[in-house]
């Protein structure tokens, strides 16, 4: 019984069958090699910038503080100010520079309909960046870092 042995009977005959097997599991590795690297050889991109010995720039955005308390009363920079008189410091910042960051500090007793005409005035002017300050509530910890 010759079952699972490598002597076919004739010695002087060559072996007709290849092994893909190795061959396969070597082209599939080199397959997932270059899946892997190819984004990363077409993120890089050479170049020889010129060298400047201007300063690096400090600007910083000009932020508009905005106040709101539940009795309906607007303030800018902890002064009184009125709906059209804050419209029109929002124009005026919009033309000086439209990255002119909105922050709205309201009390929680504020009407939505009040909050929402101070960023309807604001993104009238031009103005998109608008954030609402919150504070969070107490005991809880913070974990944005």
């Amino acid at each position: 019984m010759s079952f699972g042995s490598f002597d076919q009977g004739d010695e002087g005959e060559a072996m007709s069958d290849i092994n893909m097997t190795p061959l396969i599991d070597v082209m599939l590795v080199l397959l997932v090699i270059f899946i892997i690297t190819a984004p990363l050889l077409t993120g890089s991109l050479k170049l020889d910038l010129p060298k400047v010995d201007a300063p690096p720039s400090q600007q910083t955005p000009t932020v508009l503080n905005v106040g709101l308390r539940k009795d309906g009363q607007l303030y800018l920079a902890d002064q009184t100010i009125t709906l059209a008189q804050l419209a029109a410091r929002f124009a005026a910042s919009a033309q000086q520079s439209p990255k002119t960051e909105v922050h709205i500090s309201a009390d929680a007793a504020v009407p939505y309909g009040d909050v929402a005409r101070v960023m309807g005035a604001a993104q009238g002017a031009g103005l998109s960046r608008i954030g609402l300050i919150t504070q969070p509530p107490a005991g809880a910890a913070s974990t944005a870092r």
